[in-house]
């Protein structure tokens, strides 16, 4: 599993992917998550603006990230 650090205390699901590398674009995480591509803790997420937090998971694929908070 890959980290995605964080300064605050969320960062959106769309937000996130880019971060990531998951995707190039808010367009590119928006489409993969109406699609329900993407889970967020094990589950089906539709929400790009679903709030992750740290210790929150997130799935596209073969690749699974976790949300770690620097500070």
């Amino acid at each position: 599993m890959k980290e995605v650090w964080i300064r605050d205390d969320f960062i959106k699901l769309g937000q996130a992917m880019k971060l990531a590398g998951v995707v190039g674009s808010g367009l590119d995480a928006k489409m993969l998550i109406l699609d329900e591509e993407v889970l967020v803790n094990g589950e089906v997420c539709t929400q790009r603006g679903k709030k992750l937090t740290e210790g929150d998971t997130f799935t596209y694929g073969n690749e699974s990230f976790k949300v770690c908070r620097k500070g």
